[in-house]
């Protein structure tokens, strides 16, 4: 029996994904497989992945870019007051399914971009680029209807790029150093040519049935392991005149980066401002996700993935959150997946992150002179304001003039 199953999973290679030419398939993913789809009362639908036939399980953490510690990171920094905990009223109805692109219509094009991070470890950069270009939208009522570019945020928002981040940076970048516009690859998406910054790495086809995705796997010709690009600084030569000058084609906001965690405080949180940074484990199985309502069934860790929540709703009875993936929009649900709701399934409740409701978002950057605002000791100490490191998390915080770094809320 277990050989007849075999045979049938290896068939499944080739019809769902669409081979030319089958290869061998990895006896530990035919073996996961089977035991995903062996498994009682399954909610989602596990399906043999092309890219990833040949390979063993966890062959997905290249893409995996949130760094370890980022949960304890946005802590610290709420502690420390240069983050705030967004709170949770008990006396806000929220209703039982809610879709962001079909709350803010005006808005739907942006929400609806459907990204591809290519073979780099940028989620984190990803995630925080749409949701910041979602927020922004929708607090200016469509007025700045507008892809803030990953480009830009992921090569300049952190040292590391491709080799991953947090996911409080992209909001600081935006925030203080301001992002400009970028549509996909060479211009695609619906946003097409003309922006400032497109993201410069190429389409590729990620986890899931290859279906009509046309686009090579991950470490094929086409698609080879990312190394980051410079951190740019002039906008591209297709750019239209209305984004033509880098510094001129900045958009930043004026207001806090918060964070939400928990069902409600999340649920809350995109309801009153839009789509949410968050991230969560992504485990082995994961990778063979083809639609339904993700729940870790087997498979070990293959690292933190951060992604984009939109809306919420429930599935015969599951509760679910509706994801934005950066990995195109053939893959999973159109782009999209549903994962388990309500009981951290995976830490994707942990903290989710994003934009005040109060703030405003506008064309250029707002120079601050507040210490909180500064990012460097010599701009700490040039304000006399006080410098003061969390050595475990390897990053500093400037805080007003003669605070006790030691007696007072941070930890040092």
């Amino acid at each position: 029996m277990a050989a007849i199953k075999q045979h049938w999973l290896l068939m499944e290679l080739v019809v769902v994904g669409m081979l030319t030419v089958a290869s061998a398939a990895h006896e530990e993913r035919l073996a996961q497989i089977q035991v995903i789809q062996e498994s009682s009362g399954l909610t989602w639908k596990a399906a043999a992945v092309p890219r990833f036939a040949s390979q063993a399980p966890g062959a997905s953490k290249n893409l995996c870019g949130v760094k370890e510690g980022w949960k304890e990171r946005i802590q610290a920094r709420i502690q420390a007051g240069t983050m705030l905990r967004s709170p949770v009223s008990p006396h806000i109805s929220l209703p039982d399914e809610f879709d962001s692109e079909t709350n803010w219509p005006k808005c739907a094009k942006v929400i609806g971009d459907i990204r591809d991070q290519s073979n780099c470890g940028c989620c984190w950069a990803f995630a925080g680029a749409e949701a910041a270009s979602d927020r922004m939208c929708i607090a200016s009522n469509a007025s700045l209807l507008l892809p803030l570019s990953a480009e830009d945020v992921c090569f300049c928002g952190a040292d590391d790029g491709c080799g991953g981040g947090f996911v409080e940076e992209p909001w600081d970048y935006i925030r203080l150093h301001g992002a400009v516009t970028g549509s996909q690859y060479e211009g695609t998406g619906p946003f097409g040519k003309g922006m400032c910054a497109d993201f410069s790495l190429p389409h590729c086809h990620h986890h899931g049935p290859q279906g009509d995705d046309p686009y090579p796997g991950e470490g094929q010709d086409g698609c080879p392991i990312a190394k980051s690009p410079k951190c740019p600084t002039k906008c591209g030569s297709d750019a239209s005149n209305a984004h033509a000058k880098f510094a001129q084609d900045k958009y930043s906001f004026d207001g806090k980066v918060i964070s939400a965690t928990g069902e409600k405080g999340i649920q809350q949180m995109i309801f009153a401002g839009g789509p949410v940074e968050t991230a969560f484990t992504v485990y082995t199985d994961f990778e063979n996700y083809a639609g339904g309502v993700y729940q870790h069934t087997t498979g070990g860790k293959a690292g933190g993935h951060a992604v984009k929540i939109v809306g919420w709703g429930s599935d015969k009875g599951t509760q679910y959150w509706k994801v934005a993936n950066s990995w195109n929009p053939y893959w999973g649900e159109k782009g999209y997946f549903r994962i388990l709701r309500g009981v951290n399934h995976c830490g994707i409740e942990d903290e989710v992150v994003g934009t005040s409701p109060s703030s405003v978002w506008h064309q250029g950057v707002t120079p601050s002179t507040a210490c909180e605002d500064q990012e460097t000791e010599n701009a700490c100490n040039s304000l006399s304001c006080t410098w003061c490191y969390i050595k475990f998390f390897k990053m500093g915080f400037c805080k007003k003039a003669n605070y006790d770094c030691n007696g007072g809320s941070v930890i040092v």
